[in-house]
């Protein structure tokens, strides 16, 4: 009789194949910069009202993220010098870069332009430039997803958003 075979995980590929791991000084930058946004949260809720457990404001939620991540950051600080599978920067990152520098302008133009053309150029350049659509799908969904939740917010939860007119 033989013995039975173990589930044996095979590695991933060769080390070749893996991305490069980032280096102690790209980790420490990672978790100050998570600090500072934790921070910035924590501020900007205050200016926003935190209200209390029992009736919280609007800056409650923003508040506890903002904990959170000062958390989080903290933890990350404290151990940056250990080896982790975070991936150094590369070519591959400029995307999730693109998509986060979309979001900001998207926030900032919000309440000048209205909810409606910035959500539908967000999701249009998510859909076109990071998902890859074709321009057909793109448009499409990007009103379709648009049009969802406006109906859903606006005028199923009366949720107040900055309209252009």
């Amino acid at each position: 009789m033989t013995a039975p075979e173990e589930n044996v995980t095979e590695p991933a590929g060769p080390p070749e194949d893996q991305p490069p791991a980032a280096g102690s000084l790209t980790n420490a930058i990672t978790a100050l910069v998570l600090l500072g946004v934790g921070v910035a949260a924590v501020v900007a809720s205050w200016t926003l009202g935190v209200g209390t457990a029992r009736e919280p404001d609007s800056g409650m939620w923003p508040l506890l993220i903002g904990v959170a991540l000062i958390v989080l950051g903290a933890a990350l600080l404290a151990k940056f010098r250990t080896p982790s599978d975070a991936e150094r920067f590369t070519r591959s990152g400029w995307p999730v870069l693109g998509g986060l520098a979309t979001m900001v302008v998207f926030v900032v133009v919000l309440e000048y332009v209205g909810f409606e053309i910035p959500a539908t150029l967000l999701c249009f350049a998510w859909l076109r430039f990071l998902g890859r659509e074709s321009l057909r799908v793109s448009i499409v969904g990007s009103v379709a997803v648009v049009a969802v939740f406006y109906a859903v917010f606006v005028g199923a939860l009366s949720v107040p958003i900055p309209h252009l007119l």
